[in-house]
């Protein structure tokens, strides 16, 4: 039997950044927010930590901070995807070494590999991980979609535990759902949708607006845990403004800008992304405001 990695919510963690690097400091005072509001997860060097433009040296390192900062108290698993094989079992390899807990692993970009190809690729790294493997499904910005088949077959494989579903589409969801539940722990890798995934056997999600709201995102998926649907359902109705301004420009753009007013470092983002615009902005800090959320 399959170890779940955790139930509830983690937070996909921006990384905050200055023009001559990562702010470690920001980023230490972002995760003991995360862990004093109760998530119950974090996930370093994904998407929305900007994993694409981070220096092989910046991701171990981003990973290792995490792990000390957590101190063992959520589990933590390192974003370790890419569009080439080689560089995702290094990848792999060194986030194991520094202490993660598990390893979170997007299909491969542009390349846009076929469902055999996805296989092959997903075996070798579940081989050569010494954690857990989380399977990544994003076809809106990778243009490959891991199908529900192709996951099952992939399930079989011993060290692949769980993936987070960003398909955007609730009948992939439960096609998947139906197909292997009982070998593979399902993610909600879109808030907006997260509820609704949870209804049909997702155990929680990997949350974007975490980084905003944490302890609003941790309670929705708490009452839903607890049975309380209801509840949840309130939840995700509530936090549908946040959602979707989180999502105005491309991910992570207004998290960054957002964790940026909230005080957790400045606001620089790598090319070829670029600061929020300002339209946007006042939409989202004004979101921001009426949700609690103190800004600057």
């Amino acid at each position: 039997m399959k170890k779940t990695i955790y139930q509830g919510t983690a937070t996909a963690l921006v990384t905050p950044m200055t023009s001559t690097g990562v702010d470690y400091d920001a980023l230490a005072r972002l995760i003991d927010f995360q862990l004093e509001a109760g998530i119950d997860a974090l996930v370093a060097v994904g998407t929305t930590g900007e994993s694409a433009t981070l220096t092989p040296e910046e991701r171990t390192e981003v990973i290792a901070q995490t792990v000390r900062r957590g101190n063992g108290r959520v589990p933590v698993i390192a974003g370790t995807g890419t569009n080439d094989t080689k560089h995702v079992l290094e990848y792999t390899r060194q986030a194991c070494d520094v202490g993660a807990d598990a390893v979170l692993v997007v299909t491969p970009y542009y390349n846009k590999a076929t469902q055999n190809g996805l296989i092959a690729h997903f075996t070798a790294v579940a081989d050569a991980s010494d954690k857990p493997v989380i399977l990544y499904n994003v076809p809106s910005r990778t243009g490959c979609n891991l199908l529900p088949a192709t996951a099952a077959r992939l399930a079989e494989h011993p060290n692949i535990t769980a993936i987070k579903e960003a398909c955007g589409s609730l009948a992939q969801v439960t096609e998947l759902a139906s197909l292997c539940l009982d070998k593979l722990d399902i993610y909600s890798g879109d808030d907006a949708i997260t509820v609704p995934m949870m209804a049909v056997g997702a155990k929680g999600c990997i949350s974007v607006a975490s980084n905003v709201v944490p302890g609003l995102v941790k309670e929705m998926t708490n009452r839903f845990l607890r049975g309380d649907v209801v509840g949840a359902g309130e939840l995700q109705r509530r936090l549908v403004p946040l959602n979707k301004a989180l999502f105005l420009e491309v991910n992570p753009i207004p998290a960054k800008a957002a964790v940026s007013a909230m005080g957790f470092g400045e606001e620089h983002i790598r090319l070829p992304l670029t600061p929020m615009e300002q339209p946007g902005r006042d939409k989202l800090f004004e979101i921001m405001r009426n949700l609690g959320v103190n800004i600057g």
